[in-house]
């Protein structure tokens, strides 16, 4: 079949729009899952070096750090270079950090030094990958199927990087590390091949001549300080990213024996899972609830799952018994991470220019996401000071902050501009 692309790139025949659609979303299955089995993996391996909370959140840091120091110049690279070409480096450079480990491992000289430049790379690799893949969709399908695309995205990432993933990755972990990490690099391998097979053109066609990055960056930046709607939006997003970025960093620990809540790795599988399940439930939710309650309640639902995350292991004693707790406060988070999720983003792709989708979510991300390696950071260090319910106690009372800010700002009619016809 031949290419057939619109002015804006995106394909105009319709059987290989829904083809790009198909291979974004089991693109989106395929890396999710090596991502999930990763982000298990390795934060277990530090906890066998060491059994300190505060290195072991260092993996968790190191992860999400690049969010901070990289996002505003792959913002800029998104929007000049081609996004797939971008997304299939990315793709690469996981492979190879990650056979860096299954190799370290099978020489036996993993050493904590080696993890964090690995989550490093990963992180930076996420940066690229997760920018580049929210500013390709209005090019690689067209705008009617926008939303219906992005839902399915988030369902997957949640099914894939939770429901699924989770307990994929404490089963293989289980059966041996070095196993499960490979079979992630071959996964990451298949996601770049799917990425080959999409049809269009995905080179950015900007309307003005190329200028310095710090003026691109600064473009992105002003847009999204301008829009009072998008800026509290990106606000709020730091407060709940970083309060997932908290009890992610630090629940291996309190979660896996010898921790206080005594599970073991399938154990704590099953409560990853939950966040996945929650996440599943919550893209089926989403049109529903849209539709009987407006976006913008849809929303809300995210701050009382966040809140409600880490909320309870504050509340309750850490003991065995109250693992369903843990787990079903992780599964209520999903249900509102995902609505949120896909209301955002169709918020974000309908309002935002698409010459300036990288720089935008580029800057959107530093605020919102930039957070996570700080808060990983507090986390790891309250709990080693002060013990696992004053860190989670810390950011429960941060997430119930967030509702007036939200009350006051994302009203019915700020969020009115992302529906048709506006």
């Amino acid at each position: 079949m031949t290419e057939t692309p619109t002015a804006t790139g995106v394909a105009s025949d319709r059987p290989v729009a829904q083809r790009n659609e198909w291979l974004l979303v089991v693109f989106t299955a395929t890396t999710n899952l090596a991502d999930a089995v990763t982000r298990v993996a390795l934060p277990l391996l530090a906890a066998s070096i060491t059994r300190s909370p505060a290195l072991v959140a260092g993996v968790a840091t190191m992860l999400t750090l690049p969010w901070l120091v990289t996002a505003l110049h792959v913002g800029v690279f998104v929007d000049r270079l081609n996004r797939r070409s971008l997304m299939v480096g990315a793709e690469a450079a996981r492979l190879l950090a990650v056979a860096t480990v299954v190799l370290a491992g099978a020489t036996g000289s993993a050493s904590l030094a080696l993890l964090y430049v690995v989550a490093a790379a990963l992180g930076v690799a996420e940066v690229v990958a997760s920018i580049a893949g929210v500013s390709i969709i209005p090019t690689a399908v067209p705008k009617a199927r926008w939303q219906r695309v992005t839902a399915r995205i988030t369902v997957v990432e949640h099914l894939c990087n939770g429901f699924l993933g989770a307990p994929l990755g404490g089963l293989l972990v289980a059966a041996g590390i070095g196993l499960a990490l490979g079979i992630s690099a071959v996964v990451y391998a298949a996601g770049a091949l799917l990425l080959a097979l999409l049809v269009g053109d995905f080179a950015v066609r900007t309307p003005h001549e190329r200028r310095p990055v710090h003026a691109e960056i600064r473009e992105g930046l002003a847009f999204l300080w301008n829009d009072r709607l998008l800026r509290t939006m990106a606000s709020l997003i730091a407060v709940m990213a970083g309060c997932w970025a908290a009890w992610l960093a630090i629940i291996p620990v309190y979660a896996v024996a010898p921790g206080p809540l005594g599970l073991d790795a399938r154990g704590y599988g099953l409560v990853l899972t939950a966040l996945g399940a929650g996440g599943v439930l919550g893209a089926a939710l989403v049109g529903p609830v849209n539709r009987l309650l407006g976006r913008r309640w849809s929303m809300f639902v995210d701050i009382v799952g966040t809140f409600v995350l880490v909320a309870v292991p504050a509340a309750l004693p850490a003991r065995p018994s109250n693992g369903w707790a843990v787990g079903a406060a992780a599964f209520a988070a999903g249900v509102g991470g995902t609505m949120w999720t896909v209301n955002s983003r169709i918020i974000v792709q309908s309002v935002v220019p698409g010459h300036l989708l990288g720089r935008f979510s580029a800057a959107s991300r530093l605020i919102g996401w930039g957070s996570a390696p700080v808060a990983a950071t507090v986390a790891g260090l309250l709990a080693q000071i002060a013990g696992f319910r004053v860190a989670f106690g810390f950011f429960a009372v941060l997430a119930a902050a967030l509702a007036y800010p939200f009350l006051r700002v994302v009203t019915a009619a700020a969020v009115a501009r992302a529906e048709p016809g506006t």
